[in-house]
């Protein structure tokens, strides 16, 4: 997952939003002096940028970074705080735009032209900063283990199935950090061995069946739909990688007619009856 699927992507930076200690890990920032907002001096400041970009940005997204903080002080409201907070005397200021630590990182989730936001993003896309800091240290071997395997996927970005690939990485990040992933179900990678296996096939049998089987599978998908899925990676013996189809749950209907079709009767209980001696 490139950091720019961020500024693309509002649920993914809902999904992200709750990473406020992000902020302080890759730059120091200064606050007001009530130590929780900042004014857009402040934000412009820390993303190094001009304030007119964080007006700009400010009204390209305001409806998303007011549910996440944003709040506009005017009146009363802004005089008692202009007063109490900011100890500035008859301000002539008649109003104020204040942004939460969540709002100021919803801000670099969303800002391109700043390298201190592509740095924010790259950190809340960092499986070691997943963990939480409480995490034993099985799990963080588990999620060392798993940024290792998410760098690698992506490397492949572009060479494989983008939907795979989200939901392969999403799994990797999980299973790291001893998690549930949040994924779509349909969406869940689908292997061959694994169904054929559900069908109760043993070891070898899978063995001998699965090639054949993937290829009977992809060549009903094109002709059901005109082209073959895309590409996974998949770990072969002695560790190395080679990239096959990218099957996901959505395509159980179609296992299940491959098997029907030039399995079930071979490989049914019946079947495994009449083969005993």
């Amino acid at each position: 997952m490139n950091e720019l699927a961020l500024t693309e992507s509002p649920s993914l930076r809902a999904e992200h939003m709750g990473r406020v200690d992000v902020l302080d890990k890759v730059k120091a920032i200064s606050l007001l002096p009530d130590d929780t907002h900042a004014d857009v001096a402040i934000v412009a400041t820390y993303y190094e940028v001009g304030t007119g970009t964080i007006d700009s940005l400010v009204r390209r997204n305001r409806a998303e970074l007011e549910r996440n903080g944003l709040r506009v002080i005017k009146g009363e409201e802004y005089r008692e705080f202009a007063t109490v907070t900011l100890k500035i005397a008859n301000s002539k200021a008649r109003s104020t735009t204040l942004f939460s630590r969540r709002t100021i990182l919803n801000v670099g989730q969303l800002l391109v032209e700043s390298p201190v936001a592509k740095s924010v993003r790259s950190y809340l896309l960092d499986v070691e900063e997943l963990a939480p800091p409480e995490i034993r240290t099985e799990a963080l071997e588990r999620a060392a283990l798993s940024r290792a395997q998410v760098l690698m996927l992506k490397a492949a970005d572009g060479f494989l199935d983008r939907g795979w690939l989200v939901a392969k990485t999403k799994l990797v990040v999980a299973r790291g950090l001893g998690e549930e992933p949040e994924i779509d179900p349909a969406e869940a990678p689908l292997y061959v061995p694994d169904f054929l296996k559900s069908k109760g096939l043993r070891k070898s049998e899978i063995a001998s069946v699965q090639s054949t089987f993937g290829r009977r599978a992809a060549a009903l998908h094109e002709a059901e739909h005109g082209f073959k899925p895309g590409k996974r990676q998949a770990e072969v013996s002695g560790g190395s990688i080679r990239n096959t189809l990218a099957w996901t749950q959505r395509h159980v209907p179609l296992f299940e007619e491959v098997w029907d079709r030039w399995y079930a009767a071979q490989y049914s209980p019946q079947a495994a009856l009449l083969s005993l001696p």
